[in-house]
């Protein structure tokens, strides 16, 4: 099983769901390109090469067909994978993001996108913002135990961390294009997971393009679901 972060996160918002699922799994949860322990790559942060990152890890482990578990901004390159390669994807996971703009998007979007702004604001102010992601990932606003959250914020601390982050934002466009043109071939088995504020957005964007897609929407739960309701969502798994 594969799992694919999503903003502002690194693979320990899976550290709650992994003990279980690896009692009957091989479970891989890397650090997607540019962040966590990562390098700091100059480039490459659409969906397109993301997914491309995703198979040559695969490759790389020797794992010819694997579940791919998504969430946020996990979940373009996820898609894109299955769509590339049905063949190495035995299952499809999806959760808590939209493709596209979904007839809206979040204000942080476009502060994101600017080039080099958001970073230079930002620098030595990491944890007052982060943690506004963080109380709103969670149902009851609380935000995020505190290993969690201190192995998150040391990921996304320094300009050249955050700039990383915010590549993968201002990749969006060619994202966009890239799912645009190749998820009409979207064939394996999905499943589309909703909590707040998602809900069942992603499940009808994708009604158009997946055969077999199974929809669910998690009630009091938060967008960070594998932390807000991993009990919930490995009863899925």
């Amino acid at each position: 099983m594969l799992l694919m972060h999503g903003f502002p996160h690194t693979w320990q918002v899976w550290s709650r769901v992994m003990p279980v699922l690896a009692e009957t799994r091989r479970v891989i949860a890397p650090d997607l390109r540019g962040l966590g322990g990562t390098t700091r790559a100059d480039d490459g942060y659409d969906a397109g090469s993301l997914a491309e990152d995703a198979r040559a890890l695969l490759d790389a482990l020797g794992v010819a067909r694997a579940e791919v578990v998504a969430l946020d901004l996990g979940v373009p390159p996820a898609v894109l994978l299955a769509c590339r390669y049905p063949e190495r994807v035995g299952r499809l996971v999806v959760m808590e993001a939209m493709l596209g703009s979904a007839g809206f998007t979040p204000w942080w979007f476009g502060f994101h996108q600017v080039p080099g702004l958001a970073e230079e604001v930002l620098a030595g102010h990491e944890a007052e913002y982060l943690d506004f992601f963080w109380r709103a990932g969670t149902y009851d606003g609380k935000g995020l135990d505190a290993d969690v959250r201190g192995a998150f914020l040391a990921a996304y601390s320094g300009k050249e961390s955050l700039r990383c982050a915010f590549a993968h934002y201002r990749a969006m466009s060619v994202t966009n294009d890239q799912l645009g043109a190749e998820l009409p071939d979207l064939s394996v088995p999905v499943t589309a997971i909703g909590a707040r504020p998602v809900g069942d957005i992603l499940h009808r964007q994708l009604q158009p393009h997946a055969a077999d897609l199974a929809g669910h929407v998690f009630p009091e739960c938060g967008h960070i679901i594998p932390l807000d309701r991993p009990d919930a969502l490995l009863g899925l798994l």
